[in-house]
């Protein structure tokens, strides 16, 4: 007899969602978690007094959030105090000029006409358009499995109003805003949303080109740091009898016949289920912990020809002194031709750019939650553009100097006497990442999320290879990011109690 009907390896949004709706159902489930703390991109940590969130700083389209803790039987708000984010974003230029938007579609579209009249005149039919795509895009594809060309005709059967968008798939990021906007200054302020999806404008699909959009129908900020809604999912689960093991890393799933039917972990000792859930990146997945051996020679090919999506840098800053900033969010503006050159002249060559043309993100999350500091004092989250292969040398011996000149041109040119109020400076490297959370090459979001990548042409939730594996998380569909990989716990749930007689 099994130990448990379910172990879920990883105890990210992604594994934790599945493992507290099959706890739900009555099942005995087992999370296993490689590190000392839950939430794995979505988690914060403290350190003398100052809370940091680990990657993810704020949460947007809230729908498959709200949608999971409606399944366990409560909602969101009563789970996690969340506060409204209003300002949504800043935008920082280089000479010293700021933009700041408010949630107001309104307020934006006169700060728009105020830099351009004839595309602020556009913001009104471009929130037209894109009201409607993400209405029916995150109906229909963020709460259905997309595996396999059946689950995709049954999406479009289910959600016929895609047709309409499908040609948006078939169009990039940057087409879509090209459509709406001419102005240089106005394009600057929406071009840098793209990489919340890992990729450029003119790699990032279509239908992405929402956020700008739907950033205006809310973002928040969860009291107390990012790692409330990981914990908040554990909580009800354990309140249904989920178990949890931290520093527990797997070795191996275990097959037996072609099906998963446990783990051993990296100590010797095994877990039999008679399902196993992976939270983990499926190449390494199916690479690592199930072998290649196991797998069918066209699906080895298949997860050998998926491409590691973008790593991140992230510099962790406590201050003595509210800095000069405007909103949780702050941005450097950049053109969408500096962030696809970026992309070709940076990423794909190893070399990086001087900290006076890099760009990037500050998350001033004490803006939102003062409790995140001691009194009076404030944390910032500053993120660079940086990625994981360098030409010359490693992140070991480059993160000191490249987290020091870049502190150095945000405090000279963007937020004046920055460097003056900093009493701790912690960074993570692209290959920090891959340590700690055990991400290859320190990419959140596991591949790239371009057309080639997104939904039957990600890892199913199903796997196709072993019976009784699951799989959830920022690999398989819909993707990278909390909302995300909330909705692939949810699919890889609704598979499981389709599939298994547990």
């Amino acid at each position: 007899m099994a130990d448990y009907d379910a172990v879920v390896i990883g105890a990210g949004i992604g594994g934790l969602s599945s493992a507290s709706l099959l706890a739900h159902q009555g099942l005995k489930v087992l999370v296993v978690e490689q590190s000392g703390r839950i939430g794995g991109c979505c988690s914060t940590f403290e350190r003398n007094g100052y809370l940091h969130d680990v990657g993810a700083s704020i949460v947007e389209i809230i729908q498959p959030i709200e949608k999971i803790f409606t399944m366990l039987g409560t909602t969101f708000q009563n789970e996690v105090d969340l506060i409204p984010c209003d300002p949504i974003f800043s935008v920082m230029y280089r000479n010293g000029e700021r933009i700041t938007i408010e949630k107001s579609l309104e307020a934006t579209g006169e700060v728009i006409s105020s830099l351009d009249k004839r595309d602020g005149e556009r913001w009104k039919d471009f929130c037209n358009y894109f009201s409607e795509l993400s209405e029916v895009t995150i109906d229909a594809l963020f709460f259905d499995p997309a595996d396999n060309m059946m689950d995709m005709m049954a999406l479009i059967r289910k959600n016929p109003k895609l047709l309409k968008f499908l040609p948006t798939f078939l169009q990039t990021y940057q087409d879509l805003f090209l459509k709406f906007f001419s102005s240089s200054k106005v394009l600057n302020t929406m071009a840098y949303q793209s990489l919340y999806m890992g990729m450029p404008p003119a790699l990032t699909p279509g239908p992405f080109a929402m956020i700008p959009y739907t950033e205006h129908t809310g973002i928040w900020y969860p009291r107390g740091g990012m790692i409330k809604i990981p914990e908040a999912l554990l909580r009800l689960g354990q309140k249904d009898g989920l178990e949890i093991r931290l520093n527990a890393p797997v070795e191996k799933v275990i097959i037996r016949n072609g099906r998963a039917c446990g783990v051993r972990l990296e100590d010797g000792s095994e877990i039999s289920s008679k399902i196993v859930v992976s939270d983990v990146n499926p190449q390494m997945l199916y690479r690592d912990l199930v072998g290649l051996e196991h797998l069918p020679w066209l699906i080895r090919r298949g997860v050998n020809s998926l491409e590691l999506g973008k790593s991140l840098c992230m510099i962790y800053v406590g201050l003595d002194a509210k800095p000069d900033l405007e909103a949780h969010h702050s941005y450097i503006a950049v053109s969408m031709r500096e962030v696809n050159d970026f992309w070709t002249d940076h990423v794909e060559t190893g070399v990086m750019l001087p900290a006076e043309k890099n760009y990037g993100l500050i998350c001033w999350t004490s803006h939102s939650d003062d409790s995140l500091a001691p009194e009076g004092h404030h944390v910032l989250n500053i993120i660079p553009e940086s990625f994981y292969r360098l030409k010359d040398g490693n992140w070991d011996t480059f993160k000191d100097q490249f987290v020091e000149e870049y502190i150095d041109y945000v405090s000279d040119n963007l937020v004046p006497g920055l460097k003056d109020h900093i009493t701790q400076v912690i960074s993570s490297s692209p290959l920090d990442y891959e340590r700690s959370l055990r991400l290859p090459e320190g990419a959140l979001y596991s591949f790239n999320q371009d057309l080639a990548h997104m939904a039957v042409f990600r890892p199913s939730a199903k796997s196709n290879a072993i019976k009784g594996l699951y799989l959830c998380g920022s690999g398989t569909h819909p993707g990278g990011g909390v909302p995300t990989t909330t909705a692939s716990g949810i699919i890889a749930f609704n598979k499981i109690i389709k599939h298994e007689k547990l």
